[in-house]
């Protein structure tokens, strides 16, 4: 099974750190809120879910 970007959109702030952070850009802000655009290129780093300061970004396995 792929990994999968959850964002939960009532904790992100937008300040664009997941976007900025991804090196597949798995996000994109829309709304001044962070959302999964290209989830099928998600490698499963991490990296997101790790710098996320409003810890709303969980990826699953």
């Amino acid at each position: 099974m792929s990994p999968k970007p959850i964002i939960d959109e009532t904790k992100c702030t937008g300040c664009g750190t997941c976007t900025d952070i991804c090196p597949m850009q798995v996000f994109k802000l829309d709304n001044k809120k962070a959302k999964v655009v290209n989830e099928k290129d998600c490698i499963g780093c991490r990296a997101c879910e790790v710098q996320c300061e409003a810890e709303c970004i969980k990826v699953s396995d």
